[in-house]
């Protein structure tokens, strides 16, 4: 596995609360030099005298230039000019490989370090498996890396981050921040109605609910909004039926789905409440599947699955049917992830983070069950793990997201 080489570049930042992006003298140097030479670099990329590579035709080459690992850019980027303009740029990368169709999964973690508790962002590319990072968030707060909640829209490449909590305060913040991996940046948009952290979170038909959490006076809430990105302005939706901050979320055949989770020391159950946007109402979550969800989960062939962070077991599926929560076939997840874990999924397969950034990729299958009239489907699970380079050994894990791009 290769050490992480990390890049000097930052792009300019927008800090919260300011009306415009304020650009440094280096800055400003870099945004003069780059609409100079804005209509030159595509030009030059696609008409340039010497070939991308020698041997091949222009477009063969740059589909194989655009397979490149982002960690290899930097030193890739100095063979010769034309690789320098792809190269040189993460959103110009990223662009040709949009109006090329490249669809490929990045695992994107939202990570601090254990000691200081800076938050930052680390990208690990799921076909070269290769890490890189992106611009920090814009903030003008020292923020608790705890409280964020992060939702995305996959196959657009924008993850968003809302709410949190400012450190040493315990005062949540409304702020949204949306990064667009075609640009590589980071813009504030309309911030949320109520300041809130600790709460639920998702995306259903492309519009990000949240719900509940704790709000700046401490107590729980019962409020929830959705925000349509494109319009760009929160909504109010229907209050829920408790106050209750959230441990996890998840959004299963078109519902939010919103657990509290097991507090200790475990004497009461733990309360859950279901959305459904269709009819702007929230009810009762089913008894076997709020008792039974006792960590991290993600969806997968319709299906809501949980990586227990009580203990050490196997990955265990619901089944709606019976309200009861079953083991899946397979071994359990690898001793080299360590809680806490953040967890999310990619078509077949889930991916769990765990203390210094080590991963487990875990491919599901499933085969219909024998001797049942329905369909009825027996899950499994095999594991393979993804160690980290050494640099990452003081980062712990808060949340997870897959971008296609």
């Amino acid at each position: 596995m290769q050490r992480v080489r990390l890049s000097s570049q930052q792009a300019p930042v927008h800090k919260l609360g300011d009306s415009q992006i304020t650009l440094s003298p280096k800055f400003r140097l870099a945004v003069i030099q780059s609409s100079l030479l804005n209509p030159s670099p595509d030009l030059e990329l696609s008409h340039g005298g010497e070939p991308l590579i020698p041997g091949l035709p222009d477009d063969v080459a740059l589909n194989c230039l655009l397979r490149l690992p982002v960690q290899s850019h930097k030193a890739s980027k100095a063979v010769c000019k034309r690789w320098h303009l792809l190269l040189g740029s993460k959103e110009r990368f990223f662009t040709r490989r949009k109006e090329l169709g490249f669809k490929d999964p990045w695992l994107f973690v939202f990570a601090y370090h254990k000691c200081t508790e800076k938050i930052q962002w680390q990208v690990l590319d799921l076909t070269n498996f290769s890490w890189h990072t992106i611009p920090a968030m814009p903030s003008r707060e020292k923020v608790c890396p705890h409280g964020f909640r992060c939702v995305s829209t996959p196959r657009d490449g924008t993850l968003f981050v809302c709410g949190g909590t400012v450190s040493d305060a315990d005062c949540p913040l409304d702020l949204v921040l949306k990064y667009e991996m075609q640009k590589n940046r980071w813009t504030v948009v309309n911030q949320m109605i109520s300041a809130r952290s600790f709460f639920a979170s998702g995306v259903i038909d492309g519009m990000i609910y949240v719900a509940g959490g704790n709000s700046t006076d401490l107590f729980e809430l019962d409020s929830a909004e959705v925000l349509d990105p494109v319009e760009g302005i929160w909504h109010p939706i229907a209050r829920m039926g408790t106050n209750m901050a959230s441990y996890d979320a998840a959004v299963l055949n078109g519902k939010l789905l919103v657990t509290e989770g097991w507090l200790w020391p475990f004497y009461v159950s733990p309360r859950g409440q279901v959305y459904d946007p269709r009819t702007n109402n929230w009810e009762s979550m089913a008894v076997g599947l709020r008792e039974g969800w006792t960590g991290s989960s993600v969806v997968i062939y319709g299906h809501l699955f949980v990586v227990s962070e009580l203990e050490r077991m196997k990955l265990k599926v619901y089944d709606a049917d019976t309200d009861k929560w079953e083991a899946i076939e397979g071994p359990p997840l690898p001793e080299q992830i360590c809680k806490p874990f953040a967890v999310n999924a990619c078509d077949c397969r889930i991916y769990v983070v765990g203390r210094n950034l080590h991963v487990a990729e875990g491919h599901i299958s499933r085969v219909s069950r024998k001797g049942t009239c329905e369909k009825k489907w027996c899950f499994g699970v095999r594991w393979n793990v993804v160690d980290s380079p050494d640099c990452f050994s003081d980062l712990t894990p808060s949340s997870s997201q897959v971008l296609f791009a």
